[in-house]
């Protein structure tokens, strides 16, 4: 008890000491304005004594109320007075005055909490059915019931006050949690589909990180959710890929995708795998698009659709990784090189059907997106030789034919090409376009001349000059052209070469074409025709019907093509012609007239599409030319390594051409290739190691 006797004018105050350890202090107040009066507080004259068995008495009150509670049972005492004699406050008191002053003993509250700990805690009764209790409330909740999380709270709170959390609690609450959810993720996995299945994971996982914020210890949240993530995807991650992937895929489920990846990312060897199950499903479902004959007609336009979409996968639910595009990259190289040469001129087909007049479905931004799509699939190709013949044979009827939508966009494919595959790639087909520049100053200066000419001619002619090098090979056909476009021929011949002496030509009717006035009872038309169509109209000047057989010994028209352009003109929609008897095709013995009874809403009607179709026979020949191209470069490669490396195993050899030549090529085809240039003496056998290969000067 703190005593202060000192007195004088001012007021005095003491300080007296509760029973319960707190200190009360008594304070003079002001009196009324003008006056004040001493407020004297004096000490006790006898120090106060407690009873003689206080201490036994008090104890006997407390361990009886620590019973009833236990027990559940009423408490006898007074509860102010059990709550001013609290032991907590009293130990309190003695702990920041007694126990500061000596630093041997420990903390009353210390002790006491070891003691409750090895008495109360510790007894094994008390920790089984506290933890089981506990257990049993998270039970509860996890199973969508209500759980008493503040009791929950408090009880998970005393335990990590006692330093008995991780032992008491959390080895079994997490043996628990991973025997509940490995059962679960059996279960499940058999029961739900896998776009349920994951948003249940998900949600398993918000809710037992809620269970941390709310009542378990932060200590607990890495080996609990890593028990979770393991138990439920962890241990399905193959079967979870293998049972949904390809649904979620074909579905464009973006969401579920976006949570797989999100899930998976959380596992270990999660990404990985999720890669692995991505690139294969690229590889089946391309493989699927490229080696199916049936779907040859769409396949670009799938493989564009496609890439866009696995595009959109990678970027919108993959994050951008980029192990994952890498993936997506690869596999698509993978499928679309699994057969050969196919894609490649399917490639060059689709660029054409774009770039050609009369195509109205993108305007000039929309066909730059295309070109941009067109070149990414381009550029997983092998055999981009397939491509530029293709590529070079369309635009070669493009550009002489007229029907080139725009030569910005053609010069823009061109740029891209040049910027892909480098200049000697696009160098023949930049030289396309240079004959078609330089003819058209060629025809200026001819129709300058034409008009120095004593007989003007009732033709007028258009003559494209194209260097060999640069153009598709044509085979040469001789057609019987009217006197008057020989005599025009001719004309032309003297005038150029009067300008290009040393030169030759050779005249290439299979892309001509010609425009027609025609009488017709509904009055006169202008046809626009190919070479081959006008010599059968003309026909009709003379004479008014002829056989099949009749038409191609007067025209000299090749019989195949003879059958194509007869089909153009009576079978077709704008018939000029009539065919007798009445049908599709066109047979041995058909008859022809003129249709004097034709119809068509235009003035100038296009007949000449027929052109710009691709025939069998084209197509063959095309491809044969890259594989004869492809021989020539093989030759002259073995050749080229040979005289600089002199001798060399056949290994070797075969390895070194595998890194010069930019297309696919089977080893067979090599070793052909090399018994070639062995036969013609470009180099020989070592004579004791016939593996061993020596160039010959």
């Amino acid at each position: 008890m703190a005593e202060d006797t000192r007195q004088d004018k001012k007021a005095n105050f003491s300080a007296l000491t509760d029973t319960n350890g707190m200190t009360r202090t008594s304070s003079m107040s002001s009196a009324k304005s003008g006056t004040s009066k001493k407020l004297v507080i004096k000490n006790f004259k006898d120090r106060p004594k407690l009873a003689e068995n206080y201490t036994e008495d008090t104890w006997l009150k407390l361990r009886d109320a620590v019973s009833a509670i236990q027990n559940s049972t009423s408490i006898k005492y007074n509860l102010e007075e059990l709550y001013q004699i609290m032991i907590r406050s009293i130990f309190l008191f003695l702990d920041r005055t007694y126990v500061l002053q000596s630093s041997l003993l420990p903390s009353i509250w210390d002790t006491g909490l070891e003691l409750f700990r090895i008495h109360i805690v510790s007894d094994s009764v008390v920790q089984k059915r506290t933890i089981d209790g506990i257990l049993e409330q998270i039970e509860l909740e996890r199973n969508g019931e209500t759980a008493d999380r503040s009791l929950l709270r408090s009880l998970l709170g005393m335990l990590s006050d006692l330093q008995v959390y991780k032992a008491y609690f959390e080895e079994r609450f997490l043996f628990e949690t991973n025997r509940l959810y490995s059962a679960e993720g059996q279960r499940l996995m058999q029961d739900r589909d896998v776009p349920e299945y994951l948003h249940h994971v998900a949600r398993r996982l918000e809710e037992e990180n809620d269970r941390i914020v709310s009542y378990l210890d932060q200590s607990t949240q890495k080996p609990l959710i890593s028990c979770v993530e393991k138990q439920l995807l962890g241990e399905h991650m193959s079967a979870i890929l293998q049972k949904g992937l390809s649904i979620l895929l074909d579905g464009n489920r973006v969401a579920e995708l976006a949570l797989l990846y999100q899930l998976f990312s959380k596992v270990k060897g999660g990404l990985p795998t999720l890669l692995q199950f991505w690139r294969d499903y690229i590889k089946s479902f391309g493989g699927e698009i490229v080696c199916t004959p049936e779907r040859d007609k769409d396949m670009v336009q799938e493989l564009l659709d496609f890439k866009d979409k696995m595009d959109n996968v990678a970027e919108s639910c993959f994050a951008r990784n980029e192990g994952f595009i890498n993936a997506m990259k690869e596999a698509f190289e993978t499928f679309i090189n699994k057969r050969p040469n196919k894609p490649a001129e399917l490639i060059a087909k689709y660029v054409d059907s774009k770039l050609r007049a009369g195509n109205k479905e993108a305007t000039e931004e929309e066909l730059e997106r295309i070109l941009d799509k067109i070149m990414i699939i381009f550029r997983f190709i092998h055999g981009k030789d397939v491509f530029e013949a293709f590529y070079k044979k369309d635009l070669a009827k493009r550009l002489l034919v007229g029907k080139s939508a725009s030569v910005d966009a053609e010069k823009s494919m061109l740029s891209k090409l040049k910027h892909e595959c480098g200049a000697a790639f696009t160098s023949k087909l930049e030289g396309m376009f240079k004959d078609m520049e330089l003819s058209k100053d060629i025809m200026i200066q001819f129709k300058q001349y034409m008009q120095n000419q004593s007989e003007p001619s009732n033709i007028e002619l258009t003559v494209n000059i194209l260097t060999v090098g640069y153009w598709p090979s044509y085979l040469p056909m001789e057609v019987h052209l009217p006197a008057e476009m020989v005599k025009l021929q001719e004309v032309f011949k003297l005038f150029y070469l009067g300008k290009h002496s040393g030169r030759k030509l050779q005249w290439q009717p299979t892309l001509g074409h010609a425009v027609l006035k025609a009488e017709f009872k509904d009055g006169r038309k202008e046809l626009q025709v190919s070479l081959f169509q006008t010599l059968v109209l003309l026909m009709f000047n003379e004479g008014e019907e002829f056989s099949m057989e009749e038409i191609g010994t007067a025209a000299g028209i090749e019989e195949g093509e003879l059958r194509r352009t007869l089909q153009s003109l009576a079978c077709g929609k704008a018939r000029v012609l009539n065919k007798i008897p009445r049908g599709k095709d066109v047979e041995n013995g058909d008859r022809f007239n003129f249709n004097n009874d034709f119809k068509h809403k235009l003035f100038r009607i296009k007949i000449n599409q027929i052109q710009m179709k691709e025939t069998v026979e084209e197509q063959v020949s095309t491809t044969e030319r890259v594989f004869q191209d492809r021989q020539y470069q093989i030759d002259a490669a073995v050749v080229r390594i040979m005289k600089m490396r002199k001798t060399l195993s056949h290994n070797l050899l075969v390895s070194e051409l595998y890194n010069q030549l930019k297309f696919p090529v089977k080893p067979g085809d090599l070793k052909k290739r090399i018994e070639s240039l062995i036969d013609r003496d470009y180099m020989e056998r070592d004579k004791e190691t016939p593996n061993q290969y020596h160039y010959v000067a």
